[in-house]
């Protein structure tokens, strides 16, 4: 077995696995994470590669496969669109259409479904929590003929719909692979570079990588041990993106009650409605300590244009109708110990918005790097030059170019 320490790229020992049909999609495996240099000549192997990734219009009928938070995505993208589902495929599809949700869309269990339907229909695969590529394969095995990941569906009606999980990263520049190597380099582990070159090889080419000594982790998106380890009993956790509380609760809960507060910061107003409601549930001793604050944050304050109502796909937007004066974390005056930013790809600009609160706190950051090009190289360069003392982690905790999280923490917080 390989260590991963290897300067070489031959230390990886990749094996390919082409599957003529996968549509394009290729399963590529490691045995080990890859040392700075063997990243460095992943890299370049992306960078040289050629990409045949692209939105794709849907075609009808179109049906989707899973019924669960994805789904609901889908399905509630599409009707805004007013696009027609033809049926969703799930395997708990029972239990799935007694939500009232997917009234008047067929819900199907796989064995249900007619051999002429699967090869007539574009089945587009709403399930970001298990590979993609394996799942593909069953699937045009079982007789399905043209089966897409649903976020490069989602990706042609950009200029509609803000929904952005299915950008397709243009090809390097020399700048680029400049700044990619820089923060390679600056990764405190060879699981971040592993979980950044996967990212890299999905974003590029939509080709789907797995180091197996670096599993995308499914359940711990912003508690991973690394910070649950260093956790004290005085945190000032800021949740910037809090949508219905879900994270806050999870802090809180993780925490065992004993914290010192949390800001709870959510623009858009249905979420913000459903968070006060969940904040209200906690206990009386816990709900004092949470403030709940209606902001849009940014760069700097200015009018924008805000899309509401798509839940947690609601953001800055220029599809928005509403607008909405944004403030920044400085102009907060909180003084944070943790940062956790979750903003539909806003979170760069917030984040140069909080550089005061940044050097003043030392802060934990814990920040989403999906949802649009900064998150290739930008927001973590930004960080590892501006956070002088700090480790620097990468992690996904989902597949399909999605659940990219950055995590700088302090040095001096130990476990």
């Amino acid at each position: 077995m390989l260590n991963g320490l290897g300067d070489a790229a031959t230390a990886a020992r990749q094996k390919t696995q082409d599957d003529p049909a996968s549509a394009g999609v290729t399963a590529r495996a490691f045995e080990a994470a890859p040392s700075s240099a063997t990243a460095r000549e992943l890299l370049a192997e992306i960078a040289a590669a050629r990409s045949t990734a692209r939105p794709l219009a849907p075609k009808q009928p179109l049906a989707l496969y899973g019924a669960g938070d994805l789904g609901r995505l889908a399905r509630d993208h599409l009707k805004y669109l007013d696009i027609p589902i033809a049926a969703v495929i799930d395997r708990n599809a029972e239990a799935m259409a007694a939500d009232p949700g997917w009234a008047n869309i067929p819900v199907l269990h796989p064995d249900e479904v007619d051999p002429a339907f699967k090869r007539e229909v574009m089945l587009a695969v709403s399930i970001a929590t298990s590979p993609f590529a394996p799942l593909q394969a069953s699937l045009h095995a079982a007789g399905w003929a043209n089966i897409v990941p649903y976020y490069d569906i989602a990706e042609s009606f950009r200029e509609r719909h803000p929904l952005s999980n299915g950008w397709i990263a243009d090809p390097f520049s020399s700048q680029d692979l400049a700044g990619l190597s820089e923060v390679l380099e600056g990764w405190s582990d060879d699981c971040s570079r592993a979980h950044h070159l996967q990212f890299l090889a999905w974003r590029r080419l939509r080709q789907e990588w797995n180091f197996n000594d670096a599993p995308v982790t499914l359940g711990d998106r912003f508690f991973i041990p690394e910070i649950l380890s260093v956790l004290r009993e005085d945190e000032h956790f800021v949740d910037a993106g809090a949508y219905f509380g879900q994270v806050t609760r999870r802090f809180i809960e993780e925490r065992q009650g004993r914290f010192a507060s949390v800001a709870a910061i959510e623009p858009d107003p249905q979420s913000l409605a459903t968070l006060t409601q969940t904040i209200a549930t906690l206990p009386a001793d816990q709900a004092e300590k949470v403030t709940v604050i209606d902001a849009a944050l940014d760069d700097a304050p200015q009018q924008r244009h805000f899309h509401a109502g798509l839940g947690y796909a609601s953001q800055i937007a220029t599809t928005g109708q509403s607008v909405h004066q944004t403030t920044t974390v400085d102009a907060l005056g909180l003084k944070p110990s943790i940062v956790k930013l979750h903003l539909e790809g806003h979170e760069l600009p917030v984040l140069k918005g909080a550089a005061a609160t940044l050097a003043a706190n030392r802060p934990i950051v814990m920040a989403t790097v999906y949802h649009n090009a900064d998150g290739l190289y930008a927001t973590a360069q930004w960080l590892m030059q501006t956070l002088a003392n700090y480790r620097f982690l990468f992690r996904l905790h989902s597949w399909c170019g999605t659940g990219a999280v950055i995590y700088a923490i302090p040095q001096e917080r130990r476990p």
